[in-house]
């Protein structure tokens, strides 16, 4: 009885914080406990997660099926489906901006920022590998060098032409930077710019996330072999995070963002990852500490790209940002004041203007660019100047 008592304890456990932990663990959980939600505010008019575009299934190497949808720009001619190459549109193919979610979310966490470009770019949104509506991966396959050769399946298929903007955020930004390792002439053929948003090229551990205290120890307890053995009990776990599902909110809500946040933005979150099973969380948890690119950073040089980052960040704190852009050599760093991971949602207007400027950044006049496509403005190799903007739009 003693046994089956502890399994369902760490099962509950589980449940509430491991998903949360995936995407915005804080030392956070017990500091205040007077943090509450704004009222329902949004400047999209569109219920969140409600946007929809042409869908297709793009087929991973391994055989997975994809979830992806594609908003056209309003004034592009050439169709809801890629040109060909022998097609003589797909020489005006305009850019296209793919976008990539974190660990234990889907594409719909970029509500936000698809309600403000869609229309004036091309958008393309999926989800990765067992992660919303996409196929299911076994075990070996639920890495994150997998998901970044997801990413060039996405590229291939639903932008065979033309030049790419990538965005990313958390494990996204990490997808970039695995396809970047693995294909570094596709930063220099076909991608223009990236944009890398509360995400590292480093490995995520409980020390390097720096948690102390209680949720310290909690998390120190979630170990790979912990998580491991709770996968084999998924049924456990699953009706521990559903007992448990009232703390599950509350650790959404004061670990995912900076500060107080309309209700609908928390449960939207929550609802983001309880909709991700156990199994998902458990395969893809080990890769996380072992995980190192800091090789593919030098490989980007040239390309434009932001680094956004929340600074009451815990999971992926403001010195792995700094570190991506003195890497990089980036102009623009922006850093939001209070700002938690969940930085896509809480300051989404920054977000969303960092992104326009960088589109701004990689297109060029058509009189300066290649005849029949645009082209990028690469960056400085050597990083002089780094814009940083504060959550109040100052520059330092």
């Amino acid at each position: 009885m003693k046994s089956v008592s502890t399994a369902r304890r760490y099962a509950g456990l589980a449940g509430a914080v491991v998903g949360v932990v995936a995407t915005a663990a804080a030392a956070r959980v017990l500091a205040d406990r007077r943090h509450p939600s704004q009222p329902s505010m949004s400047e999209s008019t569109e219920p969140l997660g409600s946007l929809r575009g042409d869908t297709h299934i793009v087929t991973a190497d391994d055989g997975v099926g994809l979830h992806a949808e594609v908003d056209e720009r309003e004034d592009w001619t050439g169709g809801s489906q890629p040109s060909s190459a022998a097609d003589p549109a797909a020489d005006d193919a305009p850019l296209t901006i793919v976008f990539t979610h974190a660990y234990a979310l889907n594409l719909d966490c970029w509500h936000f920022q698809r309600s403000a470009l869609r229309g004036r770019h091309r958008l393309v949104f999926y989800d990765q590998r067992s992660h919303g509506k996409s196929g299911r991966s076994d075990s070996e396959h639920s890495t994150i060098d997998y998901t970044g050769r997801d990413l060039a399946a996405v590229i291939n298929q639903l932008v065979p032409e033309g030049p790419v903007l990538l965005v990313g955020h958390s494990m996204g930004g990490m997808t970039i930077l695995a396809l970047a390792d693995q294909q570094p002439t596709l930063f220099s053929d076909r991608v223009v710019g990236v944009a890398l948003i509360a995400t590292t090229a480093e490995g995520l551990t409980p020390e390097t996330m720096g948690l102390p205290g209680l949720p310290g120890r909690i998390i120190h307890r979630l170990t790979p072999p912990l998580v491991a053995t709770l996968a084999k009990t998924p049924r456990l776990v699953e009706s521990g995070r559903r007992a448990t599902s009232d703390i599950g909110l509350m650790v959404t809500r004061r670990l995912a963002f900076g500060g107080p946040v309309p209700q609908e933005w928390v449960d939207f979150t929550d609802n983001m990852l309880a909709a991700t099973p156990f199994e998902v969380v458990a395969d893809f948890f080990p890769g996380f500490g072992s995980y190192d690119k800091r090789d593919a950073l030098l490989m980007l040089r040239t390309v434009p790209s932001v680094v956004v980052c929340g600074s009451s960040d815990s999971i992926t704190p403001l010195s792995y940002s700094r570190n991506l852009a003195e890497a990089l050599g980036t102009g623009e760093v922006v850093e939001l004041s209070n700002a938690g991971h969940m930085v896509i949602l809480e300051r989404h207007t920054e977000v969303t203007q960092a992104i326009e400027r960088l589109i701004d950044r990689v297109t060029v006049p058509a009189a300066e660019s290649t005849p029949g496509r645009q082209t990028a403005r690469p960056s400085p190799q050597v990083r002089t100047e780094a814009r940083v903007q504060t959550g109040d739009g100052e520059g330092t």
